[in-house]
């Protein structure tokens, strides 16, 4: 296996910029998942990273070579697509194999390969089969096992499960992670799906407008979002947010009123003045019922969601706001009631004006 290193990356085509100063160190082994809106240029990196399209400026390394002119075939990766792109006329077998011919792969040796590949994927039983009388997780497995008889140092995976039903998404996802786990491959996942990249991931890089806004491991992105963009991105549902304003500052402690209530919150020194406005962030699952330490929230609810293990409430508080509660549970809560949240000081947020954190120890 291999790491892959990118410095300075920027593409360009014409006068639009797609990517711009990119600097991504991906250890070997790691599992790496590239996350963020549609157009944000996740696919357009991990494609400059296998050949597909060439830099506008910058370098990348792949095992520590600089692969900058290296066409796809020279790099040792193995790509995975969104779509499966199967040869319809050959079975299972062939399809397989079918790279390890272009590359004189002797046969014993590439029948050596195909039979282990389909014994980790479970295909054994289907080598015979032609793409129409499997599923669609079984033709993306025969797509990653095309990838993995050609043992690269480095899998690209681009948006492979986005073709594929709820169920069968959470199956392969599982499979994938066995997968990673098993090669202990480098491994680099393009999605814009959070839940898959908080649940394969041991790295994440969350990019918008063709910048990395923060890179990290998912729980670190979960907890200590570094702005509002990631903060937003990372959670399901999306992170709450309430405009508030900076009443006193004292030391290195903010006083903050929002939504009716007042909470002194401890922050990166300097980074408030008094009449500051800020934003809370709160996340649904984090208010509660009761509890000490914390911010009361009252509002009316304009809906509620009972899906049995837990139980959705979204209300508009008297400042206007809306957020949304994740209450464990069934809940007696219906359409037109008030409500009241409460939320623990550890569990507040706080971005300033340009939306950057500002909480100390978090920011």
């Amino acid at each position: 296996m291999a790491d892959v290193s990118l410095h300075g990356v920027a593409k360009s085509f014409g006068a639009t910029e797609i990517l711009r100063d990119i600097n991504l160190s991906v250890d070997d082994g790691e599992f790496v998942v590239f996350v963020g809106p549609s157009g944000c240029g996740k696919s357009t990196l991990l494609r400059i990273i296998a050949g597909l399209e060439t830099v506008s400026g910058g370098e990348i390394r792949i095992d520590k070579r600089r692969v900058n002119e290296l066409p796809p075939a020279d790099r040792k990766i193995a790509m995975v697509f969104q779509s499966y792109a199967l040869y319809p006329h050959m079975n299972v077998y062939k399809n397989m194999a079918f790279g390890l011919k272009f590359a004189k792969t002797n046969k014993a040796e590439a029948d050596r390969r195909v039979r282990q590949a389909a014994e980790i994927l479970k295909l054994t039983p289907l080598l015979d089969r032609k793409p129409r009388e499997l599923s669609g997780g079984q033709r993306q497995r025969v797509a990653i096992g095309r990838a993995i008889v050609r043992n690269p140092s480095v899998f690209l995976f681009d948006e492979p499960l986005s073709n594929l039903d709820a169920a069968l998404r959470v199956n392969t996802r599982l499979e994938i992670a066995k997968l990673h786990r098993d090669l202990g491959a480098t491994m680099i996942y393009v999605t814009h799906d959070q839940v898959e990249a908080m649940t394969l991931a041991s790295k994440i890089v969350v990019m918008n407008h063709g910048r990395i806004e923060q890179v990290g491991a998912p729980l670190e992105l979960y907890r200590s979002p570094r702005n509002l963009f990631v903060a937003g991105f990372i959670g399901s549902p999306r992170m709450n947010f309430i405009k508030g304003q900076v009443l006193r500052i004292d030391g290195a402690s903010a006083t903050i009123g929002f939504a009716g209530t007042e909470v002194a919150m401890d922050v990166q020194p300097e980074s408030l003045a008094a009449g500051d406005h800020v934003t809370i962030g709160i996340r649904p699952e984090h208010m509660e019922e009761g509890g000490a330490d914390a911010a009361s929230l009252r509002g009316t609810i304009d809906a509620v969601e009972q899906l049995g293990e837990s139980s959705y409430v979204y209300m508009k508080l008297a400042s206007g706001d809306d957020v949304i509660v994740r209450a464990p549970g069934e809940t007696d809560a219906a359409a037109g009631g008030s409500y009241t949240a409460h939320v623990p000081r550890r569990a507040l947020h706080v971005f300033d004006g340009a939306g950057v954190s500002v909480l100390a120890g978090r920011g």
